[in-house]
């Protein structure tokens, strides 16, 4: 199971959200820009985001986008969800109706196991979390030297 490139897009967007949070909103092209993603597809990706409430818009010369909830209170889940739908690797975990054998099926029951543990995992680390990881790999890689002979 792989997730999609807008699922990834949009996880790396939040999370530069999440950095400049307190801050005013960000502009889609500094984004796009720091996130190496095209300003068009972004967009798109930020629609998704903004219908389900957790980004919002600020128009005008100073505008762009910034959290609608504080970093703490959107997981990594409410934003995977919006943008994918749901996790679940088969169709039958969520609607039995597409396959007759729903019931008696050993596999069903794998992947439903799969999709809740997905969930939880997703669940359990937010926005917050993630800025904060990123901060302390940013501050790694900043420490790192480098040798030139």
């Amino acid at each position: 199971m792989q997730l999609s490139t807008r699922a990834r897009y949009a996880t790396r967007a939040m999370i530069e959200l999440t950095l400049f949070y307190g801050k005013g909103p960000l502009q889609l092209k500094e984004i796009a820009k720091k996130q190496g993603i095209s300003d068009k597809y972004l967009e798109q990706v930020l629609t998704f985001l903004r219908k389900e409430g957790f980004i919002l818009t600020q128009k005008g010369n100073r505008g762009g986008y910034l959290l609608a909830k504080p970093p703490g209170e959107i997981t990594l889940y409410d934003v995977i969800r919006s943008v994918e739908g749901s996790l679940a690797p088969v169709a039958c975990v969520d609607n039995t109706a597409v396959c007759e054998k729903t019931d008696g099926c050993v596999t069903r029951d794998v992947w439903s196991r799969l999709k809740q543990k997905i969930v939880e995992e997703l669940s359990g680390t937010t926005l917050a979390d993630l800025a904060q990881e990123q901060e302390k790999k940013d501050a790694q890689d900043n420490n790192t030297s480098s040798y030139q002979i």
